[in-house]
């Protein structure tokens, strides 16, 4: 009776799938980045790093089954009953890790000069639903498989190692690398219908200009530290620490400002402090220095300048990211911003705002929140 009940279950997915061909790929793809959306949360939680864990190796499996399926390699066996599903399944993995990815980058307040990263994977993440017709390219399957193990490794190894420096990086492409090859191997020996669709040293060129492309925007600091985030970034006239909590007063913006919580004009009046609070997610036991680079735009040589790099240490663990704030006094009047990096100079993120030196007037919307 239970085998009656899977085959019919079998047969009316099948069905299903016939009838919306045109439509299912995009259903899959949503389904990978609802879940995720609904599931994850901080990166080394013990469900988030089984999830992704199980996403990679689901998607590893399936493109190797899915690889060797056109020579009939599985011919007879249970695993024949679900071959037309593998395109459906490799693109729900995809679509899995690419969302998953762009969930934790976009924790950043400010994307600043790593946006272009993090277009990067919310292009991936929307190619995605296109790429059933050409999955059965073996250049794009094995080009876009390694992009995404590339960032899995970069987000992974720093939990595990609880370091996160250049040399982390360097081991995570390495793996990644390594792996790719190893898969692209196995499956080019095993199967003659790969043999003949492959040029080894195309595919091979392919996997290691990827390879070099990120490595330049690291090097560029074009990627935002993962898995480092800054959570918070405000301005502020006061912060004091009351019970374990810092207490920070600033300028509100406008409701309908969802993306920032402090006004960009900042009504300073003389010999006030100026303050910037950030809060930084970064996984357990993970310490690193954090610097605020305190810079001024200057109108006449249209520059700016870097007045002050003041930097603290963090540890990681918190849920709401690790808080911590610099201050200057006798700032001068005009356009600022205050770029929230790494020791290695790379940038978490950018909290603009703009001084306004006036003794008469008052700071509009003025609040305090406890953080």
């Amino acid at each position: 009776m239970k085998r009656i009940f899977v085959k019919l279950r079998n047969s009316q997915l099948r069905r299903f799938t016939r009838r919306h061909e045109k439509y299912a790929p995009i259903l899959f793809f949503i389904g990978g980045f609802i879940f995720d959306s609904f599931t994850l949360g901080r990166i080394d939680r013990l469900y988030d790093l089984v999830v992704l864990c199980l996403h990679m190796t689901s998607l590893t499996v399936t493109i190797y089954l899915y690889n060797l399926a056109g020579d009939d390699k599985w011919k007879n066996s249970i695993v024949e009953r679900y071959e037309e599903y593998f395109p459906l399944a490799i693109q729900f993995f995809f679509g899995g890790l690419s969302s998953a990815y762009v969930i934790y980058f976009s924790r950043s307040v400010s994307l600043s000069k790593t946006a272009s990263f993090f277009i990067i994977l919310v292009a991936l993440f929307l190619a995605n639903e296109f790429l059933k017709k050409r999955i059965s390219n073996k250049y794009l399957q094995f080009g876009v498989y390694f992009f995404v193990s590339f960032t899995f490794f970069t987000f992974m190894i720093p939990v595990f190692t609880k370091e996160m420096n250049t040399g982390v990086f360097i081991f995570s492409g390495l793996t990644s690398l390594v792996f790719t090859l190893i898969l692209i191997a196995i499956i080019y020996r095993l199967s003659p219908g790969a043999r003949a669709e492959i040029r080894i040293v195309k595919l091979t060129g392919i996997i290691f200009s990827i390879y070099a492309l990120i490595n330049v925007f690291y090097f560029l600091k074009l990627i935002p530290p993962v898995p480092l985030a800054l959570d918070k970034g405000i301005v502020a006239h006061t912060i004091k620490l009351e019970n374990d909590h810092y207490v920070v007063s600033y300028e509100r913006d406008h409701w309908y400002v969802f993306w920032r919580k402090h006004r960009l004009k900042f009504i300073h009046t003389p010999n006030e402090k100026v303050y910037i609070f950030s809060s930084i997610f970064a996984p357990t036991d993970i310490k690193k220095m954090i610097f605020h680079r305190w810079k001024w735009y200057n109108d006449d040589t249209d520059n700016w300048e870097t007045i002050e790099d003041i930097g603290y240490e963090i540890t990681g663990g918190r849920d709401n990211g690790y808080r911590g704030y610099t201050y200057k006094n006798n700032v001068k009047e005009g356009i600022w911003k205050v770029e929230v990096l790494t020791k290695e100079e790379l940038v978490l993120g950018v909290i603009d705002f703009e001084i306004i030196i006036s003794s008469s007037l008052s700071p509009k919307g003025l609040v305090s929140e406890k953080f």
